[in-house]
């Protein structure tokens, strides 16, 4: 039997990180939590008023200020209207030196009157409603465009009110007044049971 003593050897490893476990804390996850950013409050709508007075009307932009006249060109200045004016005269009078050049018992051409203006749609509407018509021919009528040009008597009349003589203003009421009339009684005996309606006038349908 040897003499030599018997040792074991030990790793304190073991035990020393056994140590380290039971002496350090127990770590624990800590969840922090960020708050979310405070949301700005809504704004809240006024509620929907009720009707509100109008104290200036809207103004009339240019092009609702001319109506049906918007797409027409600028108006002639003052100098223009008075060369073309003039332009017109003198081409006038040359046509009116040929004419009487061709035929020297002529005379001058009276001038245009209001008047000679009024009966030339006055003649218009009543050729249009078959006056004028030869014996024993059937009349016919454009009733359509004597309504049309009585209309535009009325609209002579309606503008120039104010602004003609009292010659003038009776010699149109008159005028229009026998065209209405006219009208209205050919309107009867068409739209009458059993009377025949005239053949339109040529060109219309």
């Amino acid at each position: 039997m040897s003499d030599t003593p018997k040792f074991e050897v030990i790793d304190r490893r073991k035990y020393k990180a056994d140590e380290e476990r039971e002496a350090a804390p127990e770590s624990r996850e800590t969840v922090v939590t960020i708050p979310e950013p405070a949301k700005e409050p809504k704004p809240v709508e006024p509620a929907a008023r009720g009707p509100q007075l109008v104290t200036s009307e809207p103004q009339p932009t240019e092009e609702e200020d001319l109506g049906g006249y918007a797409g027409m060109p600028p108006p002639p200045t003052a100098d223009e209207s008075r060369e073309q004016k003039s332009a017109y005269d003198a081409s006038s009078q040359r046509l009116e030196d040929l004419v009487r050049a061709q035929n020297p018992a002529a005379g001058p051409q009276p001038p245009v009157t209001f008047d000679q203006l009024v009966q030339q749609f006055y003649l218009s509407a009543m050729i249009q409603m078959g006056a004028g018509t030869q014996e024993g021919q059937r009349p016919r009528v454009d009733i359509l465009g004597a309504k049309q040009t009585i209309d535009l008597l009325g609209i002579l009349a309606e503008k120039t009110k104010g602004n003609l003589t009292p010659a003038e203003d009776r010699m149109l009421q008159a005028v229009l007044f026998e065209a209405r009339m006219a009208f209205l009684e050919l309107t009867n005996m068409i739209t009458m049971p059993g009377v025949p309606t005239p053949p339109p006038a040529p060109g219309k349908r």
